[in-house]
């Protein structure tokens, strides 16, 4: 097997790696592409391809986070992930730990971590490496390596909801939550929202968005049965679709264009969380990005009485 081939068969687990450690899908395909230019310019083969190419997208990744955490403390506004789609790396024997590590609640987690914790935690406990190799990966030793993990551990363990519903369940709840949200159903939305839900939108000054988080179940439900109807009179169009594994949708403009994504996080058998990603830089790998300063004109004029 060539070089190439060889390549393409390990760019799932690549930018899966790259992916939760930086929560950014371009960030991610640049690691990657870089790891690819790497090993085609290598003299030699590894011994281990896929650990050869898992450290060094992992060191790229490392490099990149610390120069993101700079950009990310002059960000505007609150900071989410990219949506993620769907994840390209599939492990029957680890999809429960693939599945959690890349809901959004888990890689605002991760954020939590110093670049270190955070590729040694990813590595061990998500993609089960071996301390040698991670210890060759991040240039510590393996006791160090295991400390790293053990504080990472304890950081994640303390941040995870005490229960979350299984996949049918939360299917069924956001099918119900969509439902009435298309009606503006005030009151069925507040059953549905957790007494302390927090809406969240990350626009990074460069979408129209919430002046700060919303809190509490009937503010959120007063607003959200408000302007999601009225933005269907629009003719905006909501596509459910998973959102880094969790129920959620995206909204297009009348041409098809992604105007945001919306993300559920549900605990004991609510919706405890709703963000949504605005910012158009983070939403061009989903497709072609529609003007959302012209979507929310036109929404305030829809709003407006007639004279």
């Amino acid at each position: 097997m060539g070089k190439v081939e060889e390549f393409a068969e390990l760019r799932p687990l690549l930018f899966s790696i790259a992916y939760r450690m930086l929560g950014s899908v371009s960030e991610a395909e640049d690691a990657v592409q870089e790891t690819w230019l790497r090993f085609e310019a290598g003299p030699t083969q590894p011994r281990s391809t896929k650990s050869f190419l898992s450290a060094v997208v992992t060191r790229i990744s490392i490099d990149v986070l610390r120069s993101a955490r700079v950009r990310r403390e002059e960000y505007i506004g609150p900071w989410l992930p990219e949506p993620l789609l769907a994840d390209p790396y599939e492990d029957p024997a680890r999809s429960a730990e693939l599945a959690d590590s890349v809901s959004t609640a888990a890689l605002l987690l991760l954020e939590r971590l110093s670049p270190l914790e955070r590729a040694v935690f990813v590595l061990r406990e998500v993609f089960d490496f071996g301390f040698p190799e991670i210890a060759s990966t991040v240039g510590r030793s393996q006791d160090a390596c295991r400390q790293l993990a053990v504080r990472a551990r304890q950081h994640m363990s303390a941040g995870r909801p005490r229960f979350e519903a299984d996949r049918k369940e939360r299917e069924e709840l956001a099918g119900r939550f969509f439902g009435a949200l298309r009606e503006g159903d005030v009151d069925g939305l507040q059953q549905l929202l957790a007494a302390d839900v927090s809406m969240v939108g990350d626009a990074g000054g460069k979408a129209p968005q919430l002046a700060r988080a919303i809190t509490g179940a009937e503010k959120v439900a007063r607003l959200l049965a408000a302007v999601f109807p009225a933005m269907a009179r629009i003719d905006v169009t909501t596509e459910p679709h998973a959102i880094n594994g969790r129920p959620g949708a995206i909204f297009r403009d009348r041409n098809g264009k992604v105007l945001h994504t919306l993300g559920l996080d549900l605990l004991d058998g609510q919706i405890q969380t709703i963000r949504l990603v605005l910012n158009p830089d983070k939403l061009g790998h989903v497709g072609p990005v529609a003007d959302a300063w012209t979507v929310s004109h036109e929404l305030k004029e829809s709003r407006r009485p007639a004279e």
